[in-house]
């Protein structure tokens, strides 16, 4: 199929480049140029696993443009909106590019029958309103209407940053909402390959084990939309209450591990997303919960329980503050070491970092911060040069004369360092480990001043 995807963030160029690989000529468009100069000349604009190889294994089915007139709306079977929709200060999607995209494509509409899909996490009616858009810019443009020549679906995306192209090839399931059948039937037959598991794994992303097929839900487009917005926040919600059984656990001396996998086990509940720790961050669990908490309240309801998600997850990075005044008494002048800045592994996203909030924090308090990354740091430095944090290329010299390591993000590299001569180096051995990744009986041994989370 000829397939357009509007946005080359880490949902867009995955999906794109992933389409591409199964055959479909593809062209990504952004407005941004610098990504597209990046991107023509085979750079990935962000970190992501495995992209970039991908990406080339697959040029021969892409094309890059910032012109939508280039792109050829008109003569694709399918389009996918996959711009960004950040929170606006009262929780709410802001849902300013996915209008600008909305209207770009209602103008050139052509004959053809083309599916519009939001692949952007957008609040419930966004189809509705997308296909208003789509209607009226056409009608300013040719004095008609576009009746016959598009269909609006919702094809919302449950990616993994750090694990997106896993995620797309290897879905949990495939989620198509519409009112028109012919949408649907369209994006299935797009989506035949994965939905059967028939095409040849990449080299590089081998199939799982006894993986033969993948269900496809096919529904509504308020229900596609909501279907998004429960599912993200359902697991920022199992995060956030084993957090709070984490501060129990502690007070009466359990272990929030061993609590972790005794309920795992039961099939009801599952051991994913039971792991305490400083909490949940990036551009969709905060973003997700805030606007199903707002979106409820257009409607006279009440979200208790994902609001509690929310304030949960954000206290734990003042728990974190909390828990070095605890342990060291004054934090003025003092040398704290972040280990991680991203807000997880396999990614250089910083957005709603939970690195960010704690060094914040510490700076008020008069605590000289230092912080390393495998991968963040460029954006680090970019985006946050004023921030106070004094930034370093390695983790041992993170670590020189600090009186406290908060290990932030649980990079396999932290995993593996020489803690021998991280101890060695640091004025004080007290080691918060902000995602219980480390080995508590071994850090001890070493000689640490060991703290977890809920443990």
């Amino acid at each position: 199929m000829k397939v357009v995807v509007i946005g080359t963030g880490y949902v867009g160029l995955t999906t794109g480049v992933a389409l591409a690989y199964l055959g479909n000529q593809v062209t990504c468009l952004d407005i941004a140029p610098e990504k597209i100069s990046k991107l023509k000349n085979g750079q990935v604009p962000f970190y992501e696993p495995n992209l970039p190889e991908l990406l080339e294994i697959s040029r021969a089915n892409l094309n890059f443009t910032t012109s939508y007139d280039e792109a050829g709306i008109g003569s694709s079977d399918v389009v996918f909106i996959s711009v960004g929709t950040p929170s606006l200060p009262d929780g709410n999607a802001d849902l300013t590019y996915v209008k600008a995209a909305a209207e770009a494509l209602g103008e050139r509409l052509d004959h053809a029958f083309t599916v519009v899909v939001n692949k952007s996490t957008v609040p419930i009616g966004s189809g509705n309103w997308v296909g208003t858009l789509l209607r009226e810019a056409y009608s300013r443009r040719k004095g008609s209407r576009p009746d016959g020549m598009y269909g609006v679906a919702s094809n919302p995306e449950f990616l993994r940053q750090g694990s997106a192209l896993l995620d797309t090839f290897y879905p949990d399931r495939v989620v198509i909402g519409s009112e028109e059948s012919r949408a649907i039937d369209t994006l299935t037959n797009l989506y035949r390959p994965i939905l059967n598991q028939d095409f040849p794994a990449p080299v590089h992303l081998p199939r799982p084990d006894g993986l033969s097929a993948i269900p496809v839900v096919t529904c509504d487009l308020a229900s596609a939309e909501l279907i998004k917005y429960a599912a993200n926040s359902f697991l920022a919600l199992k995060i956030s209450y084993m957090n709070e059984i984490g501060h129990l656990a502690e007070k009466v001396g359990a272990d929030i591990k061993q609590i972790a996998r005794g309920i795992g086990l039961d099939v009801r509940i599952g051991p994913r997303f039971l792991q305490a720790g400083i909490g949940w961050g990036g551009s969709c669990f905060g973003k997700d919960t805030a606007a199903l908490v707002a979106i409820s309240k257009e409607y006279g309801i009440n979200m208790p329980i994902v609001q509690a998600a929310r304030d949960v997850n954000y206290h734990q990075r003042t728990w974190v503050v909390d828990t070095l005044l605890h342990e060291l008494k004054i934090l003025k002048g003092k040398t704290v070491a972040l280990l991680g800045f991203a807000f997880k592994a396999n990614t250089d996203d910083l957005r709603d970092a939970p690195a960010l909030d704690i060094a914040r924090q510490l700076i008020q308090l008069g605590a000289r911060v230092r912080a390393t990354d495998p991968v963040a740091l460029g954006n680090a430095r970019l985006f946050h040069p004023d921030a106070g944090i004094i930034y370093c290329d390695t983790p041992m010299e993170t670590v020189r004369g600090a009186d406290a390591v908060i290990l932030v993000t649980e990079w396999p590299e932290y995993h593996d360092i020489d803690w021998v001569e991280v101890k060695k180096s640091m004025d004080n051995p007290l080691l918060l480990d902000g995602r219980n990744f480390l080995d508590r009986h071994e850090m001890v041994r070493l000689g640490y001043r060991y703290v977890g989370v809920g443990r």
